[in-house]
């Protein structure tokens, strides 16, 4: 039984991988600049924003390129693979229907694609870095893969959720859009958190899964200092969106074939 368990679970394993690497292939092909293309877009926005927000807002924040550079990158991850997750599950209909597979490989590789990218990304961020004069610390090696873990749970459960409703509500793509359009700005990525007003506003931003990420990521980077509350508001989120997505996923499942 033991061994029937782990055969199978390193063929779902094998899947996911399979899964990612064809995602992969496909992202880039006939493409010539490749990789460039994943840091182009949160390259070119920090240098737009901190034009607009530095220059014409003239706001007062130290390091300001830095400062946007470690809040976009991540939020690109999370954004491309929530967009990417809503029509997952449609554009591979006839493999659903034709074949017997772990339907959740799916939503992980397409999560597992937008992350590899986000690493990638990590030595334009610390060339930046050392441009500004900064250095990492311990700390950033042992936290920062606990902080990529988090997020890869936090994506996955909500990608688990949207791609499965979008089967029986196909408006949820264009509102996933709009949403994340407005969650762009609730999250701490072209300002600091400490410059919201009151603490009422706190606490109800703090819903958003992405705001204590993104500050954890930041004070990492910056300052080389973890916040533990922050850190454990991200874990307990993180594994109750993931349960939640998993859950819900698994209650719709068995119906993908009959609505695709």
């Amino acid at each position: 039984m033991k061994l029937l368990k782990s055969s199978l679970n390193l063929y779902y394993l094998d899947l996911i991988l399979e899964l990612f690497r064809k995602e992969f292939k496909v992202r880039y092909k006939s493409s010539i600049l490749g990789y460039l293309w994943s840091i182009a877009l949160p390259f070119t926005q920090a240098i737009t924003f901190y034009f607009a927000f530095k220059f014409i807002m003239r706001i007062q924040i130290e390091n300001y390129t830095l400062f946007l550079i470690i809040g976009l990158f991540p939020w690109q991850w999370f954004s491309n693979s929530i967009l990417a997750s809503t029509n997952a599950l449609i554009s591979n209909a006839s493999l659903i229907k034709k074949t017997l597979f772990l339907r959740e490989s799916l939503l992980y590789a397409t999560v597992l694609n937008d992350m590899v990218h986000f690493i990638l990304s990590i030595p334009i961020i610390l060339v930046v870095l050392f441009i500004y004069g900064k250095s990492i610390s311990f700390n950033f090696l042992f936290f920062f893969p606990s902080y990529i873990i988090i997020q890869f749970l936090v994506t996955s459960g909500i990608s688990l959720i949207v791609s499965s409703v979008n089967l029986f509500f196909r408006d949820l793509e264009r509102i996933v859009l709009v949403s994340l359009n407005i969650l762009f700005y609730l999250t701490p990525i072209l300002y600091e958190e400490k410059m919201i007003p009151k603490e009422y506003y706190h606490y109800l931003l703090k819903l958003n899964p992405m705001f204590p990420l993104i500050v954890l990521y930041r004070d990492l980077i910056l300052k080389n200092t973890v916040n533990e509350y922050y850190l454990i508001t991200s874990i307990f989120q993180a594994i109750i969106i993931f349960l939640i997505g998993y859950i819900v996923f698994n209650k719709l499942k068995w119906k993908f074939a009959e609505v695709l």
